[in-house]
């Protein structure tokens, strides 16, 4: 190795070199640096965003019923800016260094390097700028609409794919090693999910609907939301522990078996477990049971990766007392085994049926994203600090102090909300002994677990003065590097084409006594047959690529192709165009954040909610929005429940009818005035996705939404509201609410067929209505109950 002062050239691209001539290179750290910038600039973002939308929870009144500030809008924010920006930028500083290293080349090109980081970090800046706005699609992980999506199709496959998949083409070390298979795996399977999840059909600039409605949309949202931890949270940071944890420790990696092992075990099964997100909804029981199953598999090529980790420290242990950047990484992979124990067992049923919509969920989410993704990012950062600047870290003590505040912090954050999410489920499903809901008011519920909040608050106060900790200790680094970087030039010989494995080893078992498959299984389990496809990074990619497709082709097929898993109801038509419009705005305002439309079958949901959910109820639901929390409760049958006025009088001070209520003021959507005529182009899109639909619906959109505004303008001043408000916002929303889970009751319209026909419908039609009043009554004695 030499070293020169030339900035940023690679010295030996000039494209007339032959195989076996030695070649001069250098490495592309500038783009590592940009990356690493931007993520400690965005660390401090999401952390902080996160802390805002915390302290809302338990004093929702500071929005001051501002909407870009409400805790629906800004949540979303910040779990976009913790994965994508906060993480995103640091998988993007791991992949960009480490990669150059593995592969013995610069990046393949700079200017798609430049474009990838300014192309990313414009997403971001969008998603910053929409989601306030309340555009959204409502899907968790995957909120931005379709132009920003469309956007990231291309910055991710097209320029960082690309230009990632030439650099393993253009290397100059023969066999890639593992960091580089969990690179491939998290850059193929992030665009299939993406691209997949995000099929819309535009209905106007910053708005499109989903292809899938209800129960299709769900699944294709779990199969992308689990999957996006999967890939984007877990597999890249396998492969950045791959690379930095030997590095920091000096050691080689524990096993590489057990690296084959648990890399294609991992990335066939995972893709599989999306569906244990919706247990005992309206999702066919064949798929959440086999998302069940695949989970519990994951138990063991998740512990083998973590095991993998922590056993490279082995002969370094002693290392670990006094490196924090070695503290940083154990730290991580212990919550990553932590997280991916408690991931498949909270798959199991019974237990799923007790933490589900509750803050358990959130306690788990984050364990893994402070503790994995966060350590692991920080002891990255700090290591790579001295090298990227070329000079000391400025506070070694701040890096240790940082480490500290950030381990309380998590510890503070996550027991309480384990804690609240205990009490939760159990306060949900408590009964007496008279069978009635020990705690039918919903309020109160919320209200025994806001001083855990509290105390969520704390921590996470914590957590972010170690990610400023970081942020002064990279500024003031950066602050004393040289003047000019000097950057080594390195040689080495450019590969050749021709390539001859060598044989594989003979097997031990080979003067034994026994069948000859038992010699070859002996030859394949030593795993050198792996070293060939190792060389060969196109077909290890479609290779990777077909291990996803053809596990995720075994739930797509049924649950697409079977009518029978999406029983249609004859009652279920689609909304009217102002409860369209009002569903439009629930969605806007990130309503799912904290409410669900999902009754499981369980008799203390009945009891609080009415009838559980039938999947035929969804099938005009684009985007479904069963949710995956209750801050709030369910909504599925709220329809009839209120008056109108109490829902007028709800959004202007929730505080006014439901005391103890944390739901800030809604009072923008009582003074704002409803676009009529937007709303065409929403009702003439599901129109074409296939809702039914009058002509008059599809061509006086406006007016037909005006006279039902009218009316239920008209009920708010019957009861006792304001009048003249039948042009505002709220107007639209209340009607879609007093829509929802109405449908299953109605009585079926008879069929127009001969008159003896007709007659015999006339007495089942009868039966019908009798059996939809005693069902409507029950549902009514049983929200009566719980209010």
């Amino acid at each position: 190795m030499a070293t020169t002062d030339v900035t940023s050239q690679d010295a030996a691209r000039s494209g007339d070199s032959q195989p076996g001539d030695l070649e001069h290179f250098s490495y592309d750290d500038t783009i590592v640096r940009m990356f690493a910038t931007a993520t400690v600039v965005w660390g401090l973002v999401a952390t902080l965003v996160g802390l805002i939308v915390a302290t809302f929870l338990v004093l929702p009144w500071l929005t001051n019923g501002l909407p870009w500030i409400s805790f629906g809008r800004l949540r979303p924010l910040h779990t976009n800016a913790a994965i994508f920006a906060f993480a995103g930028n640091g998988i993007f500083a791991a992949v960009y260094y480490s990669t150059q290293r593995l592969c013995k080349a610069r990046m393949w090109s700079d200017v798609l390097s430049r474009l990838h980081f300014w192309g990313w970090q414009a997403i971001i800046v969008a998603a910053a700028i929409t989601l306030p706005m309340g555009i959204t699609q409502s899907r968790e992980y995957a909120e931005l609409e379709w132009p920003i999506d469309i956007a990231i199709a291309i910055v991710w496959l097209l320029i960082f794919g690309g230009n990632f998949l030439m650099t393993l083409i253009n290397r100059r070390e023969r066999h890639m090693y593992v960091a580089l298979w969990f690179y491939i795996a998290t850059i193929v399977t992030v665009a299939l999910l993406h691209v997949f999840n995000n099929l819309v059909i535009p209905s106007g600039l910053f708005h499109g609907y989903s292809v899938y409605a209800g129960v299709q949309d769900a699944f294709m949202q779990w199969w992308y939301g689990h999957n996006a931890v999967a890939f984007f949270l877990t597999t890249p940071f396998l492969g950045l522990m791959y690379y930095f944890l030997p590095k920091a420790a000096e050691r080689p990696v524990f096993s590489y078996k057990l690296s084959i092992i648990h890399f294609w075990s991992l990335v066939f099964i995972y893709i599989w477990a999306g569906p244990h997100h919706l247990h005992y909804t309206a999702l066919p029981e064949w798929a959440s049971t086999l998302g069940m199953l695949f989970s519990l598999m994951l138990w063991m090529p998740s512990w083998g990766g973590m095991i993998n980790g922590l056993l490279t420290l082995r002969g370094a242990w002693h290392k670990v007392a006094a490196d924090p950047v070695l503290k940083f990484f154990v730290v991580g992979i212990t919550f990553y085994g932590m997280a991916t124990f408690e991931g498949p067992m909270l798959s199991i049923k019974a237990i799923n049926a007790l933490s589900h919509y509750t803050d358990w969920t959130i306690a788990h989410v984050h364990a893994g994203a402070l503790g994995w993704n966060g350590f692991m990012i920080f002891g990255m950062m700090y290591w790579l600090m001295p090298r990227l600047y070329q000079t000391k870290i400025w506070s070694p003590k701040l890096v240790s102090l940082h480490f500290w505040t950030g381990t309380v912090g998590i510890l503070l954050y996550i027991v309480p909300i384990y804690a609240a999410g205990l009490m939760q489920g159990l306060m949900w499903r408590a009964m007496d002994d008279t069978g009635h809901l020990v705690y039918p008011d919903f309020v109160e519920t919320i209200q025994s677990i806001v001083p855990l909040w509290w105390l969520r608050v704390a921590g996470g106060t914590i957590y972010f003065s170690g990610v400023v900790m970081l942020a002064i200790n990279a500024l003031m680094t950066w602050a004393n590097r040289p003047k000019t970087y000097e950057v080594p030039v390195y040689s080495a010989p450019r590969l050749s084409k021709e390539y001859h494995d060598e044989p594989l080893p003979p097997s031990v078992l080979q003067d034994a006594p026994v069948l000859e498959l038992g010699k070859k299984l002996d030859v394949f389990s030593q795993m050198d047959w792996h070293r060939r496809w190792e060389r060969l990074p196109v077909k290890f990619t479609v290779l990777t690529t077909l291990a996803v497709v053809i596990a995720t082709l075994f739930e797509v097929i049924p649950t697409f192709l079977i009518r029978s898993n999406v029983p249609t109801i004859a009652t279920v038509t689609p909304y009217t165009p102002l409860e369209l419009a009002g569903r439009h705005i629930y969605v806007s305002e990130g309503c799912y954040n904290c409410h669900s439309q999902m009754i499981r079958p369980m008799v203390a949901e009945t009891k609080r909610y009415g009838e559980y959910s039938k999947p035929g109820e969804f099938i005009y639901d684009r985007p479904f929005q069963w949710g995956s929390r209750r801050i709030g409760p369910d909504l599925q049958r709220e329809g009839g429940k209120q008056s109108s006025f109490w829902h007028w009088t709800h959004f202007e001070d929730p505080e006014l009818v439901s005391p103890g209520s944390v739901m800030p003021s809604y009072r923008h959507l009582i003074e704002e005035d409803l676009k009529f005529e937007a709303i065409q182009p929403l009702v003439e899109t599901v129109h074409y996705l296939g809702a039914p639909y009058s002509e008059e619906d599809l061509t006086d959109t406006a007016n037909v939404a005006r006279r039902q505004a009218e009316v239920v303008a008209a009920d708010i001043v019957r009861q006792g509201g304001p009048a003249g408000k039948q042009n505002k916002q709220v107007i639209a929303l209340i009607a879609y609410l007093q829509r929802m889970g109405t449908d299953l009751f109605k009585t079926p319209e008879p069929e127009a067929e001969s008159e003896e026909a007709a007659e015999g419908e006339t007495d089942a039609d009868a039966e019908v209505a009798v059996e939809a009043e005693i069902e409507t009554a029950e549902a009514t004695d049983a929200s009566e109950t719980a209010e």
